[in-house]
């Protein structure tokens, strides 16, 4: 299992230049998770696209209801000291925290492609681009 960031998810669903990445990192490790906060994160994506027009609305429902069912029964509720605690020693979000802290609960790699969560949190952290999973 590896905890994947919403970016990488979305570029599983929307085609471009990790596409292919994030595709060969689904196949080698297929067991996907990712904090609740995700799929608002995700929503949020959606939504940039669909206003300008590059995806109707339909294709957006679509596309929310495929990635929540790659994410089924692997979507998780962290604890705010320790996303908080995250937050106080590095210079990331608390949203980026989230996933970090994730990692860290489950024993697995954060795969991300965030250089500042990648530079903040080296040891748990490994980028999409590195071709590796946990």
């Amino acid at each position: 299992m590896i905890v994947v960031d919403s970016n990488i998810v979305a570029y599983l669903y929307l085609p471009g230049e990790y596409t292919a990445a994030a595709e060969a990192l689904l196949e080698r490790d297929p067991s996907w998770a990712a904090p609740v906060l995700w799929r608002s994160e995700f929503r949020n994506i959606l939504a940039g696209y669909m206003r300008r027009g590059s995806l109707t609305f339909q294709q957006v429902h679509d596309l929310q209801s495929e990635a929540e069912d790659l994410l089924s029964g692997a979507e998780y509720e962290v604890d705010s000291l320790g996303v908080l605690e995250l937050v106080r020693d590095s210079e990331c979000s608390a949203y980026d925290c989230e996933f970090v802290a994730l990692a860290m609960k489950l024993g697995t790699k954060l795969v991300t492609m965030d250089g500042k969560v990648l530079r903040a949190f080296p040891g748990i952290t490994v980028a999409l681009s590195a071709g590796q999973s946990g």
